[in-house]
């Protein structure tokens, strides 16, 4: 991975736009990331086994979070780790526990809502089918409809006038509950037997599932001159992307100061308290584990995390063009300006000075522009997996991200180029 000095070469961002498309759940990120890091000549270790402190790469994925390591020929037991950190999943409209439902004949999915998505922008969509199930016999499979099988409907203008002059008002029980046929029978949908059939499994064959919606529109570049980028999930799949790209590319280098780490978690956009969350205890015990596989003491462990740094990389607001009131006045990140260091002096992100100047220092090692974001005082600020990390670790943590538009609509909006920008950044910060 080089900065060009000319023109951006593209070949990033196409990347990107094809990694997102293979990733319509958290589940399906995890196995694609895992895919590339195989590639890359990381080996998967299983948290049931004993670890050797071979060097190399390693990494242990649990349901929709994975965690990668490099231990560089010669890594003391205190060599402390450089780690940059996502989440996989995004908002959307996840199957309930008894999926299938209609009325007045029409076949429906149950379905309930995840996160905070922009409901309107799922509206007359065609959407997709993907996730996981658990099989009668004690394994497990993703399975992806990737075509158009669903549909919430919008209610026509007709039988609304108010829409127009009020505003759409949305019910999320009420509005939100796809169509996908016809039929004046509940138990015609058979959504799993549906899936079973779709699959080459045995009727009854499917016990468990975490489903979800997504929309099949493929990611593409927007504009004239092709300077944007659209697509589903870029929060917050851009930066487990750049952060997996980061991570192999560092692996090249013959000598590596840090022990470079990615960690992408689920349930980020519910609270991050889960088992595969940054509140639960994934991270801990694999940094953990990884200094006791070196022969390290609870000691080299202090000392390690002490000199621990993480980016944690979650996108941000771009300035809106129609709504730059709502921005602060005086910061106002662009598309195409470079990553962003996000800042909140209530730590609802992590950054202080102390954290920008890391950043800084990387960026200008990449020959990376950086932008700062702040939320206007008058609007509530978000939050990420980067507050989390630095209290439950006890990790210096620097909040950063990528600056877009739509932020939780089905389909969101970037900077071509940074992408490629943040992930040149993240490379020269594990490089130390």
């Amino acid at each position: 991975m080089r900065t060009p000095s000319g023109p951006f070469d593209r070949g990033h961002t196409d990347d990107l736009m094809t990694f997102l498309a293979a990733s319509p759940t958290p589940y399906h990120a995890v196995a694609t990331v895992a895919a590339r890091l195989e590639k890359a000549g990381f080996r998967q270790v299983a948290e049931t086994d004993a670890w050797d402190g071979e060097a190399g790469g390693k990494y242990v994925t649990r349901g929709g979070a994975i965690i990668a390591w490099y231990v560089p020929e010669g890594a003391a037991a205190h060599t402390p780790f450089r780690i940059v950190g996502g989440h996989t999943d995004s908002p959307n409209l996840r199957v309930k526990p008894q999926p299938d439902m209609g009325s007045q004949g029409w076949r429906q999915v149950a379905v309930e809502i995840y996160g905070g998505p922009l409901l309107n922008s799922w509206l007359d969509r065609d959407l997709g089918l993907a996730g996981r199930i658990s099989l009668r016999d004690g394994t497990e499979r993703l399975v992806d409809i990737d075509r158009p099988l669903l549909r919430v409907p919008q209610l026509a203008v007709h039988l609304d006038r108010s829409v127009t002059t009020e505003g759409l008002k949305l019910d999320k029980q009420r509005h939100m509950q796809p169509i996908w046929g016809l039929g004046n029978d509940v138990h015609e949908g058979d959504l799993l037997g549906f899936l079973e059939d779709e699959h080459g499994l045995a009727r009854g064959s499917i016990t468990g599932w975490d489903l979800m919606t997504y929309a099949v529109e493929a990611p593409s570049y927007l504009g004239r001159d092709k300077e944007l980028v659209a697509g589903p999930r870029m929060d917050n799949l851009l930066s487990v992307h750049a952060c997996t790209a980061a991570l192999t590319e560092v692996t090249k280098r013959e000598s590596l100061p840090y022990i470079p780490v990615l960690a992408a978690f689920d349930h980020e956009e519910n609270g991050s308290q889960s088992d595969t969350g940054a509140d639960g205890p994934l991270l801990g015990g694999v940094l953990e584990r990884s200094v006791f596989a070196r022969g390290g003491s609870y000691e080299d462990k202090a000392r390690a995390f002490a000199g621990t740094v993480c980016l944690s990389s979650d996108t941000g607001h771009a300035v809106h063009p129609n709504y730059s009131e709502r921005h602060d006045p005086t910061h106002h990140p662009r598309a195409n300006g470079g990553p962003i260091l996000k800042v909140n002096v209530n730590n609802r992100y992590a950054t202080d000075g102390s954290g920008r100047a890391v950043f800084a220092a990387a960026c200008e090692k990449a020959g990376v522009p950086f932008q700062s974001f702040v939320s206007n005082n008058a609007m509530p600020c978000g939050t990420t997996i980067g507050p989390i990390t630095a209290a439950r670790h006890g990790i210096k943590t620097v909040d950063i991200g990528t600056a877009i538009l739509s932020m939780h609509s089905v389909r969101e909006l970037c900077g071509a180029d940074d992408p490629y920008l943040l992930a040149n950044a993240l490379t020269a910060f594990l490089e130390g």
